[in-house]
């Protein structure tokens, strides 16, 4: 009877184990399913059609751009400065901008869910059946050396916490967590749509090799893909990591909140404040060229 105690507390941790990473699996595939949305967005009829008119504005400012870049290009031929490669060159850049510039990111941000849905099934083994788990129970219990072996339980994190204050603490604390992830992914998908939005505006200046606004545009759709994967998979790893030592868990799902400040720091801004703002101010670069060269070519 004194051996059967231990072995059903081996057992019944197991079982609460695996129950507890169910639970966890099922918050990460309901995050990525979350993600899904945002790429399913870019699947309704209004979204593309939106997404048509600013592939057709793009188009157009590119068009407009490469007229202006070929002006520009021959009055610094005339005076010797000319080259024409370059002009190429960036055509050819402008080209492939303007073409994939409504594809790419929805293809990465969909890449990026996918990615952080089958990593946290691996980590929280979610889709194990419970015959998979009585098998690695019996696997246990036959490779344990001594009886101390089978003894050594889980606390699931809370040996350490006495105070109830300490407990509903780290509880509200991993609540904020939890929300402040899911309200991130609620408004990722439009944040996506905002930004292709906005990269059409960039075509202008393109073909002409001004390409530092465009490069930024691309660096926070790098960032918005990668805060897709981070968030979600640390969030859903600090969960993890929550049974078995709470406050280490704790500190880990508080800093999946910590990723988009972490990500600008290094030039991956996923905000569009920064991003609006100088479409804005390219939108109107290019309509000052264009006045000054019809007028130059009035002239």
């Amino acid at each position: 009877m004194f051996i059967w105690d231990f072995v059903a507390g081996e057992v019944l941790d197991q079982i609460v184990d695996w129950i507890y990473g169910q639970a966890m699996g099922f918050l990460g595939n309901f995050f990525a399913e979350m993600g899904n949305m945002g790429v399913e967005l870019f699947e309704m009829s209004w979204v593309q059609s939106i997404v048509l008119f600013f592939s057709y504005l793009a188009w157009a400012l590119y068009g407009t751009g490469l007229v202006v870049a070929c002006f520009e290009c021959g009055i610094e031929y005339s005076s010797g400065r000319g080259n024409i490669k370059e002009i190429a060159l960036n055509a050819i850049k402008g080209f492939m901008a303007v073409s994939l510039f409504t594809v790419v990111p929805v293809r990465l941000y969909e890449l990026s869910v996918t990615m952080q849905a089958q990593l946290t099934a691996g980590i929280t083994g979610y889709g194990t059946s419970i015959g998979e788990v009585a098998t690695e129970i019996l696997e246990t219990i036959s490779s344990a050396g001594s009886l101390s072996d089978l003894a050594g339980g889980s606390y699931y994190g809370f040996a350490s916490i006495t105070s109830p204050i300490m407990l509903v603490f780290c509880v509200i604390l991993m609540a904020y967590a939890v929300i402040k992830v899911f309200f991130a992914n609620l408004k990722r998908g439009g944040i996506l749509l905002i930004q292709i939005a906005v990269g059409s505006l960039y075509m202008f200046s393109v073909p002409r090799g001004y390409t530092d606004g465009f490069v930024q545009w691309c660096k926070q759709i790098i960032g918005l893909c990668l805060t897709a994967f981070l968030q979600s998979t640390i969030l859903i790893a600090g969960l993890m990591v929550f049974k078995d030592h709470a406050l280490l868990g704790l500190g880990l799902m508080l800093s999946a909140g910590e990723i988009p400040r972490i990500a600008g720091t290094f030039g991956l801004d996923t905000t569009t404040r920064a991003n609006i703002m100088s479409a804005v101010y390219t939108a109107q670069a290019a309509v000052n060229t264009t006045k000054t060269v019809v007028q130059a070519v009035s002239k």
